[in-house]
């Protein structure tokens, strides 16, 4: 009763979590301590001993009404039963199977780095990397849509498909970077401290119509137009990939545009 106590003490209190299978007492407690490893801190949800069969699958289930990824079953040295596997199969819940705890966490991890990338590519038109731009004297290019200008990266990540905005003009906004240019070489993005030609193109009439020397001048600054919804994007998606620095321009602009 003790032991079972201090397996069922390593279940997620959220109700979130994987579940997990395996073939003893033993080799489950093995794997639970495994899963709450600092390296690893996978939640569980739920256990059990012994083959996979459909009523585990069905207790896994669950999860995909709360959090997707986490409809797995890890079966650690057991059988999925045929039931079982045509049910999950079905539902939609992974099953991962191995008799070694690390091929099991290789098999999770690779199925979440999967989720992932997906997750981004289907965000990713929606996802505004903060940057603050400087105009370069003399480096005016075309003045109207497509306005072409060279600019200094001061703060951020300029990159392409960020709509542009000018605060010092009542935040008009001037359309997206439709193109990035770094030595005359075609280039995704720009970090701070580079001198790139960016292309920006207007996606309405109003944008369409924004002027250099009517509409902003070279003292202006030019910034990523952020919103609530773009940040969010950014923490549940791109995390690791801004910078302290990032994160502190994006609370900056976060201010600046008044977003709650």
């Amino acid at each position: 009763m003790e032991d079972m106590r201090s397996v069922m003490s390593r279940i997620d209190r959220s109700g979130e979590g994987v579940y997990v299978q395996a073939s003893t007492f033993g080799s489950l407690e093995a794997l639970l301590e495994f899963l709450k490893t600092d390296e690893v801190r996978i939640p569980v949800s739920g256990i059990g001993i012994g083959p996979v069969h459909k009523k585990d699958v069905m207790k896994a289930s669950v999860m995909l009404e709360k959090k997707k990824e986490y409809a797995t079953i890890l079966a650690f040295d057991v059988k999925v039963t045929q039931e079982a596997q045509e049910l999950a199969d079905e539902a939609g819940v992974k099953n991962f199977i191995a008799d070694i705890i690390y091929h099991l966490f290789d098999q999770f991890k690779a199925y979440i780095d999967n989720l992932k990338e997906e997750k981004k590519k289907e965000v990713a038109e929606e996802a505004v990397f903060p940057c603050s731009l400087k105009i370069v004297p003399n480096h005016v290019y075309n003045k109207k849509d497509p306005i072409v200008v060279g600019v200094d990266v001061l703060e951020g990540i300029a990159r392409v498909g960020t709509p542009i905005c000018i605060p010092q003009r009542e935040f008009i906004d001037i359309g997206q970077i439709a193109s990035i240019e770094n030595n005359h070489r075609p280039v995704d993005s720009a970090k701070k401290g580079q001198r790139v030609s960016i292309k920006i193109v207007g996606s309405n009439c109003e944008e369409i119509q924004k002027m250099f020397g009517r509409h902003f001048e070279m003292e202006d600054d030019l910034v990523s137009k952020v919103s609530r919804r773009s940040i969010d994007i950014l923490k549940a998606n791109f995390r690791n990939e801004l910078s302290i620095e990032d994160w502190r321009l994006v609370k900056t602009l976060k201010n600046l545009f008044k977003i709650q």
